[in-house]
């Protein structure tokens, strides 16, 4: 576990598992809260960093476990010998692609002829990639080199919540005590990509735009590796202009009326939600980012609006507010995303263990 919200699917896939059976979670250390609530629920919780200890610690773990699930590409399994029945599941953390990655990444062919071996011996461990639709798994066939067999068309779980009704309500509950002045206002929330190269400088079209709507607060969720740069960008005073890095990304969608974003998953987590009014792509690098790390191919045919790439056009649409129809958006990327993937994932996975 690299990410915190598939919390809900394992406590569901712990309750189903055969009793003989145990259920481990090995977690990285930045998802301590999520582990935390998981031991909390009578798990047995490990953290984990790549190293001397993890090889004698945890990899023979691995090496005896019947169903290993992944949230993220691991290095280590690209090396790990394992039973001939072990089955690895890959249930990732996104349940669409803007940008490319893999093999489509157009950095990785400069990498050396070991690296490339070793990217794919990793890809190769995968028996099975859980997917919430065919756009995603052809992404993954592409990205991966795989077999589109290996594609698993049962949505992801951690997309459930964003169709339950009292998840909704409970997640604004959360947002309105630890942040009240959001109540009855129009939330923009601004969530850009990280770029590891660039330094991050808050778009003036998002301030201008808040002149020209005295009903609007800007929030500004960076990703955890910026937090450093809230102060400066803090600096520049304008107090319906706010930063909530410890509140969860997933909450605050659930209470944004627009979400401004550029080649981040977040947006089809924003798609899912009945709150979600208008959806605006800030792409003002679009030129640089298509050759490092590089853009889906298809992206202008699926993109619910067209992007934008200066700040003048960025004021003009967060002002215009126009509402976006996810229909066709959803149909491509979310098509299993219905509400029900947990219980079809659990049900997959539990009857592999009772029949192996």
């Amino acid at each position: 576990m690299s990410f915190d919200d598939n919390v809900d699917f394992i406590k569901e896939l712990a309750q189903k598992i055969p009793s003989k059976m145990t259920l481990i979670v090995l977690y990285r250390p930045d998802t301590e809260a999520a582990a935390t609530d998981l031991a909390a629920f009578g798990l047995i919780t490990r953290p984990f960093r790549d190293g001397v200890k993890f090889v004698f610690d945890l990899v023979p773990l691995l090496m005896s476990a019947k169903l290993i699930i992944c949230d993220n590409y691991y290095a280590f399994l690209g090396g790990l010998h394992r039973r001939r029945d072990t089955k690895i599941v890959q249930i990732w953390h996104a349940a669409g692609a803007i940008k490319k990655f893999g093999w489509e990444d157009r950095t990785t062919a400069n990498r050396s002829k070991s690296d490339k071996q070793r990217f794919q011996a990793v890809y190769d461990h995968f028996d099975e990639y859980i997917v919430a639709s065919k756009a995603m798994g052809n992404v993954f066939v592409t990205s991966y080199h795989e077999n589109f067999d290996k594609m698993k068309l049962l949505g992801y779980p951690r997309s459930d919540q964003y169709l339950d009704r009292n998840w909704q309500r409970v997640a604004r509950q959360r947002i309105y005590r630890a942040a009240p002045e959001l109540k009855d206002k129009r939330v923009i929330l601004y969530a850009p990509t990280y770029r590891p190269h660039q330094s991050f400088k808050l778009p003036v079209g998002l301030s201008d735009a808040l002149a020209a709507d005295a009903s609007a607060i800007v929030v500004v969720k960076l990703h955890p590796v910026l937090r450093d740069r809230e102060n400066a960008v803090r600096e520049i005073g304008n107090p319906r202009i706010k930063f909530y890095h410890e509140l969860a990304t997933s909450d605050l969608l659930a209470v944004a009326d627009t979400l401004v974003t550029d080649y981040s998953s977040v947006a089809f987590d924003f798609s899912l939600l009945p709150n979600a009014k208008s959806l605006i792509f800030f792409m003002f690098d679009n030129e640089q980012y298509q050759k490092d790390p590089g853009i889906q191919d298809d992206y202008l045919d699926w993109l619910p609006t067209k992007p934008i790439t200066t700040v003048h056009e960025l004021k003009q649409a967060i002002v215009a507010a126009k509402p976006t129809n996810f229909d066709d958006f959803n149909n491509w990327w979310n098509t299993f995303n219905d509400g029900h993937a947990t219980q079809r994932v659990v049900k997959r996975y539990v009857q592999f263990l009772k029949s192996h």
